[in-house]
């Protein structure tokens, strides 16, 4: 091949308009990821950016906005059990899944404000 896949660079997800003030509690004051200032010519639309590990995590604002309840992103971590309890503190609701638990491989759901689905995992 004459090119090179590198791998992602950001993951977008959807929220309604008006959505910044919830996203930064929730993805900065909670989750504890890094907000990143959009470029000039994208903050009319809206939204905000966050830094996740090596990764970015897009807000986007969409009009007709319906929550990803299947589709989601999953993000790995270290210490999935502390960051289970730090949520649990913050009564987030955390959906458990044991279906990889043979593979070496704990792992949780949980929906953000907005109700798009987010998986943390980890692999033991």
């Amino acid at each position: 091949m004459s090119y090179l896949y590198l791998g992602l660079d950001h993951v977008q997800l959807a929220a309604p308009a008006g959505c910044e003030a919830e996203a930064r509690q929730f993805y900065h004051d909670i989750l504890g990821w890094m907000e990143i200032p959009k470029p000039e010519p994208l903050q009319a639309r809206g939204g905000v950016w966050f830094r996740c590990g090596q990764h970015q995590v897009h807000i986007g604002v969409q009009p007709d906005f319906v929550p990803a309840t299947k589709a989601h992103p999953a993000f790995r971590i270290q210490h999935i059990d502390r960051l289970r309890e730090h949520l649990l503190q913050y009564q987030i609701q955390i959906i458990d899944d044991e279906a990889r638990a043979e593979e070496g491989v704990k792992r949780f759901y949980l929906h953000d404000p907005f109700g798009n689905r987010l998986e943390f995992l980890e692999w033991l």
